[in-house]
């Protein structure tokens, strides 16, 4: 009997719920082992769980309560003194006072036939206070500094050599006075030179105490 068009009709009907039917059981066999396993929606073992990242379970966080390092001061050498403050070189009419001490004073420690060796030098002091200043000295010549203040209690004059070394600096001669007066290479002992070639020193005054207008002038024979 040759099929009719209502057969053909119903066979595919019934060819495709049976599809249809299949199909989705197989979808839910799939679905029921997925969820068995680690899928979609499930955590996945670790990820999100405490500890995670740290071998031993522990939290990762840092430690709290340890304070911050802090810079430590830098100490300054034990030992050093501090650099006594510069006094400024004034001219020397302002040191009048003490221009005059020095020019009596020179008349009985200079020996007979020293000049002056340039100006003087002078300074409107505190006590404490430096002023240096370079001078050159000549091979087989004699030197004599005579210094004076007036209101400075306590003067002092040193000879100091000028080195190329940092922090080297040797006192050649001082004075040996106490008082406002100073004196280095009083007459008979005057300072000599006794480099064979001309050299650069510097004349230091300091106002060890008291304060006020001091001078020393350097005379050379």
């Amino acid at each position: 009997m040759r099929p009719t068009s209502a057969m053909i009709l119903a066979a595919a009907s019934l060819t495709l719920v049976f599809s249809v039917g299949g199909c989705k059981k197989k979808q839910d066999a799939q679905t029921a082992g997925y969820n068995q396993g680690y899928g979609y929606g499930q955590p996945q073992p670790g990820y999100g769980q405490p500890g995670y990242g740290d071998p031993a379970g522990q939290p990762t966080a840092q430690p709290t309560g340890q304070p911050a390092p802090t810079a430590q001061p830098t100490a300054q050498p034990a030992g050093q003194p501090a650099a006594p403050a510069v006094c400024q070189e004034i001219d020397a009419t302002a040191a009048a006072p003490a221009q005059a001490i020095i020019t009596g004073l020179a008349s009985s420690s200079v020996p007979a036939g020293a000049k002056p060796m340039g100006g003087l030098m002078a300074c409107m002091f505190q006590q404490g206070q430096q002023l240096s200043k370079q001078i050159q000295m000549q091979p087989g010549k004699c030197y004599t500094i005579v210094g004076a203040g007036a209101g400075v209690s306590e003067l002092d004059i040193q000879v100091v050599a000028v080195t190329p070394i940092p922090g080297m600096a040797p006192v050649l001669a001082q004075d040996q006075e106490t008082g406002p007066q100073a004196v280095v290479g009083k007459d008979p002992n005057c300072y000599k030179w006794a480099l064979p070639m001309a050299g650069t020193v510097n004349v230091v005054m300091t106002a060890k105490a008291g304060a006020g207008p001091a001078a020393a002038q350097v005379f050379e024979k």
